[in-house]
């Protein structure tokens, strides 16, 4: 029993065991995911999320231990946004041929889940601070907690929320979408990555390379729209 304590120490102090820990919960998640018939209530990003955080409470592991090893994952998210052009070169020809239609649809998704949120923070008591957390949620998350922060808010809350509104997007974007019937790929895929950003835009991969291309070009619009336009208005209306 010693030998198995003194092994666990071991372990949970090195960065490998950490990084390990990520990949394979984010592993098991999608395998679930699989065999759940792709299930969007199964998405593999929250089940990993739920998955990492059972083991760290469990063995009493804070954040900053943790990140020690998952920060190499973590490296790879700018690697892995890039290559989102790959699909959107392929696609090309159908951009162009949209442009006024990708940005008006860009602006106002963009000016619908600024307003949107704060309305709702609002309404529910919430304060300037939380307001200016909330208002970029729907923006990739290195973006929004630097928007937060010039705005008075909380970079570690808007990361929260950002997060979960990338989950929530990925989980109930194409419910919504085949509610509205709305069947065109490319309009999909743009809906999925303005009001979801990265989570979103990889679940719109894994269902239709178009979807998956339309949602890359929203995710990274809505990122420079958002940067623009919620300043100007926070300082008119607050």
């Amino acid at each position: 029993m010693t030998n198995l304590q003194e092994t666990w120490v071991y372990l949970s102090a090195s960065p490998l065991f950490h990084l390990t820990l990520t990949l394979v919960a984010f592993q098991a998640a999608s395998w679930l995911f699989e065999r759940g018939g792709r299930n969007p209530l199964l998405n593999p990003v929250l089940g990993a999320v739920l998955l990492v955080v059972a083991v760290l409470v469990a063995t009493g592991t804070d954040y900053g231990t943790y990140f020690e090893g998952a920060q190499f994952v973590h490296f790879l998210l700018g690697p892995a946004t890039v290559s989102l052009a790959i699909p959107l070169f392929r696609q090309w020809h159908r951009v162009r041929a949209s442009a006024l239609a990708i940005s008006v649809s860009l602006l106002c998704g963009s000016l619908t889940a600024i307003v949107s949120a704060v309305l709702v923070a609002r309404a529910l008591g919430g304060s300037s601070e939380i307001l200016a957390s909330i208002a970029p949620k729907s923006v990739t998350a290195p973006v929004a907690m630097a928007i937060a922060e010039e705005l008075g808010g909380l970079p570690s809350l808007t990361a929260v929320l950002v997060i979960v509104t990338g989950i929530l997007g990925a989980m109930f974007g194409p419910l919504l979408l085949d509610l509205a019937r709305i069947r065109g790929w490319p309009a999909r895929g743009l809906a999925i990555g303005t009001a979801s950003h990265g989570i979103g835009t990889a679940r719109a991969l894994q269902v239709n390379e178009t979807a998956g291309a339309f949602a890359g070009l929203a995710m990274g619009l809505n990122a420079l729209a958002t940067a623009l336009l919620l300043p100007i208005l926070w300082r008119l209306l607050f």
